[in-house]
């Protein structure tokens, strides 16, 4: 029979829920998009949406040096433009793309392992 453990995630900060629009790191409710990694928030990231991405949009994930991105899309998958993907790869980062409610969970389960792991997350 398996066992069930004691969730010891130790991340400071960790996605308690998310809707279109709304997003709650842990007992905060955020209406704009997010960097979240977990050890750091970057609250009001500029793009909202993923056509306002731009190389520039990265610069505090870059300097984290994460081992993956998820890159949350907003309420559908959408594709990232295949310039930003490159350049994400180019500099060591493995990148995920996939709508934003599957980014949280994503996160929230690797964070739990203790990975490095950066999750910018359109809201909307």
């Amino acid at each position: 029979m398996p066992s069930l453990e004691l969730d010891q995630n130790k991340s400071a900060y960790q996605i308690r829920s998310y809707q279109p629009g709304m997003i709650q790191i842990n007992e905060q409710k955020l209406t704009a998009s997010v960097i979240v990694m977990p050890n750091k928030l970057i609250n009001d990231w500029p793009p909202q949406s993923i056509n306002e991405l731009i190389e520039a949009s990265f610069e505090a994930i870059i300097a984290a040096r994460p081992d993956i991105l998820l890159i949350g899309t907003g309420a559908k998958h959408e594709i990232l433009p295949i310039s930003l993907y490159g350049h994400l790869l180019n500099l060591g980062i493995g990148v995920e793309v996939m709508d934003t409610s599957a980014a949280c969970r994503t996160f929230n389960a690797l964070s739990a392992e203790d990975r490095n792991v950066a999750a910018a997350l359109i809201i909307r």
